[in-house]
């Protein structure tokens, strides 16, 4: 049913910057060094002509969402940034009034149909895969939730109930009928987050292994320091998943040096565990797992969860987690695009699902329903994000009943890429005692406080098109 609040979109416009990292990051079989980053512009309309406008962004990160060998890097980028237009467009053309969740879902379909011809038409030896293709979208997505806060002067959180968005059973099917997003939400930001610190498959564990080269910038580069400097207490430990005997002791490792760098006296001390897919089979983690109550009983206890250690086609690879599960649970990661996708996981034993705001605000909204319906837990992680994307990730983090805190690696790999929005943000972006602070995201929208920072557009080195930032100048980069 329509509603006298309901929105249409009159401006769409992608900007574009590049960032090098600050360190390399090795996750799965890949090293990131450097990404390109999308940020969207909207401006909205209600029935009576008033405006509000708002901004949504995203790494590019195709390493992760499009792992391909035999598309190019700069062929990727390209593909995405023509699927970022497409999706510009194809909102555009949507002429009714809604509310954002409902006009972005009911054009999804049409964005990742344009992904497919795109690549087509660049004679691509593959198809974009749905959850890269969902990336560039993400951006143009969040942009119309944040414009639609402005529209009314509020939280886009505060607009998920029945006075603003339709039920749930328009997606979720009739068991939803009268239940609305905002039931599964807090119905206020939590004050201070826990952050996931990374423990990349190449991070030096203390000072003794940095290598010369690594940057002099102020910044730790062993994670000993780490711990120390921010009051690390929850650790993301990248594996290798096809070595058991490094996956196990680099966690004990981990664990160990973590525990003498930390606050004397505090017991806690959580891990998570993610081999980006590079499991043959989840009885590898299950003997992993077994290894580690053996050897280190109270770094096992400390493991809140494994994330998906097999293949993300749940299709063609279907394993069932069940026993891995009833060890620790297993949170589903790269396959989670859709709703069919959720219930597949589901069934086959996934205990939790990783919510990521390049998934998209509005499907990330479905998830929650439907796993938090299921008895499913929840996380929330990133892909580096820096800049607006990383409040809008720490903010979906802090409305939502996560198992603990949200990821938070762009202040190790990309930290000057939130330069623009530190003399605001500041308590969001400064981790003390392993936490960090939502006390500035307030106002309307996602709670940038856009009219209190440069803008995007406005910002050194944006580009309206990849093409102008020069990044394939120097040959492709990986």
């Amino acid at each position: 049913m329509a509603k006298s609040t309901d929105m249409r979109v009159v401006e769409l416009t992608p900007w574009y910057r590049y960032f090098r990292a600050r360190t390399p990051m090795k996750f799965g079989g890949v090293v990131l060094e450097a990404t390109t980053y999308c940020s969207v512009h909207a401006v909205v309309e209600d029935k009576v002509g008033r405006r509000g406008e708002g901004w949504g962004a995203i790494p590019f990160a195709h390493l992760w969402g499009w792992p391909s060998a035999t598309v190019a890097p700069r062929d990727r980028e390209l593909a995405m940034q023509r699927t970022a237009q497409a999706a510009c467009r194809l909102v555009l053309e949507h002429r009714d009034h809604a509310h954002p969740a409902a006009l972005f879902l009911d054009v999804e379909q049409d964005i990742l149909a344009a992904s497919d011809d795109i690549c087509r038409d660049m004679g691509l030896s593959e198809p974009q895969p749905r959850l890269n293709a969902l990336i560039p979208a993400s951006a143009v997505d969040a942009a119309l939730h944040d414009a639609y806060g402005d529209l009314l002067g509020l939280s886009c959180y505060d607009t998920y109930g029945p006075e603003f968005m339709p039920d749930l059973s328009r997606w979720l099917g009739k068991a939803f009928a009268g239940k609305f997003a905002a039931d599964y939400l807090r119905p206020t930001y939590e004050q201070r987050p826990a952050v996931f610190h990374l423990v990349g498959g190449l991070g030096p564990l203390t000072p003794t292994e940095v290598p010369a080269d690594a940057p002099d910038d102020g910044l730790p580069n062993a994670l000993t320091d780490w711990v120390r400097r921010d009051g690390l207490f929850c650790l993301k430990v990248k594996w290798r998943g096809n070595d058991s005997q490094w996956d196990v002791q680099r966690t004990l490792d981990v664990y160990r040096l973590a525990r003498e760098a930390h606050a004397p006296g505090d017991p806690r001390l959580y891990l998570t565990g993610d081999t980006n897919e590079q499991c043959e089979t989840p009885q590898y983690m299950v003997e992993v797992l077994r290894k580690l109550r053996e050897r280190g009983p109270e770094v096992f206890d400390a493991l809140l969860y494994i994330e998906q250690p097999t293949h993300r086609d749940l299709w063609t690879h279907p394993h069932d987690f069940h026993e891995l599960s009833r060890i620790k649970p297993v949170v589903v990661d790269e396959s989670l695009t859709d709703l069919e996708v959720l219930r597949r996981a589901l069934e086959l034993g996934a205990g939790g699902v990783a919510l990521k705001t390049c998934k998209g605000q509005s499907n990330d909204l479905l998830f929650v329903a439907k796993a938090t319906e299921a008895g499913a837990k929840l996380a929330v992680q990133d892909l580096s994000c820096p800049s607006l994307a990383l409040l809008h990730s720490v903010g979906l983090a802090a409305r939502v009943h996560v198992i603990m805190g949200v990821e938070y690696n762009s202040r190790q790999y990309f930290p000057r890429a939130s330069d623009h929005e530190r003399p605001l943000h500041a308590p969001l972006l400064d981790v003390r005692e392993g936490r960090v602070s939502t006390e500035t995201l307030k106002g309307p929208g996602l709670g940038y406080q856009m009219p209190r920072m440069v803008p995007p557009d406005r910002v050194e080195g944006a580009a309206r098109t990849i093409e102008e930032l020069g990044l394939w100048d120097e040959g492709d980069r990986s």
